[in-house]
């Protein structure tokens, strides 16, 4: 019905809509989510042996490691946190990295599992319910 380019086009403009009336917050968990689902599908380009969507998947993931979670850590309100998370980014960027340098996704599950933990973490400490908890 609709031909790839059109659904790529409505795709960039849902994501361009949801990005313009997006809370900080909301961002890191669209960036958080982008890395796992990249990550994820990383690995099935493993198993299936598609090597070029592998090495774009594991870029992309790569991408937004360097280039959204880790310079958005606030380092002076967060300090230690932050300083760990980005030694985390770091690992998990070079483990990515490595998997593709290597052609080896064995380490793939266990960043993808830190990935995963972080995202569930940053959703359950969601602005509105730290406020729902410092009024109760």
């Amino acid at each position: 019905m609709y031909s790839k380019t059109g659904s790529q086009s409505y795709a960039r403009i849902d994501l361009e809509t949801q990005l313009a009336g997006a809370s900080p917050h909301q961002l890191i968990t669209m960036l958080l989510d982008g890395a796992v689902n990249t990550m994820q599908c990383a690995r099935i380009y493993f198993a299936n042996g598609n090597i070029a969507r592998r090495g774009e998947m594991l870029s992309r993931a790569i991408n937004i490691i360097d280039n959204g979670l880790i310079p958005a850590l606030n380092h002076k309100i967060g300090k230690e946190i932050s300083a760990q998370l980005e030694m985390l980014y770091g690992h998990v960027a070079q483990t990515l990295l490595d998997a593709n340098l290597h052609n080896s996704a064995e380490n793939l599950p266990q960043v993808i599992d830190i990935m995963k933990g972080i995202a569930d973490s940053w959703k359950h400490i969601a602005p509105n319910q730290a406020e729902e908890n410092h009024g109760s």
